[in-house]
């Protein structure tokens, strides 16, 4: 008999996410049992599932009980696991903001690309719409002209801009930037959307994600 817990956590280690829409996904998501089964492995492994109902793939993370001992090394707190600098840290979250912060707006509200809020009258009838209808994207020389001084210039953006790549976190598709699968699993909506919109990077995103997504501000 396959071992289906044991396919999907493997298809998870192996390809770093799976879509949603995947069987397995699906019923990882939907069976009570399965989803326990999983999340026990993945606990006696210090992991735990990523999932969010606004995101397109689920992927793994750290469980809590092991994040100190994988990210505190040598007296210092890692910002991630990856290797990722400082300045491509801080490029992953400006990212993250201008392109998971509208979405999630439209999301919310039950909009799409095409729609307003003011002629959606039952919206929050719908279903959350996710994948391209809902996506946005970011032309790299918008970004560069944007906060190339922040970020380190035109050079050293691109070369993030690749790292973030490799690790799934955009896609890149002629001079534009689109969310990947793990950019929506690896950073947390609850904690970071705050910091984000009421802390120390509030009047450097303005602009931009009022441009974006204008309710964002209003509420």
């Amino acid at each position: 008999m396959t071992d289906e817990a044991q396919v999907l956590i493997a298809r998870l280690i192996a390809g770093r996410w799976v879509p949603r829409a995947d069987a397995l996904s699906r019923r990882a998501l939907v069976d009570e049992d399965f989803r326990a089964e999983i999340e026990r492995r993945l606990a006696a492994c210090g992991l735990r599932l990523l999932d969010n109902p606004y995101a397109t793939h689920i992927a793994l993370g750290l469980a809590s009980t092991a994040e100190e001992p994988v990210l505190a090394r040598e007296g210092k707190w890692l910002s991630s696991n990856l290797g990722l600098a400082r300045d491509c840290v801080a490029l992953l979250v400006v990212l993250w903001a201008l392109l998971i912060l509208p979405k999630r707006e439209r999301q919310v509200t039950r909009r799409d690309n095409t729609q307003t809020q003011q002629n959606d009258m039952f919206g929050l009838e719908k279903s959350i719409p996710t994948g391209s209808d809902v996506e946005g994207n970011l032309p790299e020389r918008t970004l560069i002209a944007d906060f190339g001084k922040q970020l380190g210039g035109k050079t050293r953006i691109g070369f993030n801009l690749g790292i973030l790549s490799r690790h799934g976190f955009i896609e890149r598709h002629q001079g534009v930037i689109h969310e990947g699968p793990m950019l929506d699993l690896a950073l947390d909506h609850t904690v970071l959307a705050p910091r984000i919109l009421d802390g120390a990077l509030a009047e450097l995103l303005a602009a931009r994600v009022t441009e974006i997504a204008p309710d964002l501000n209003e509420e």
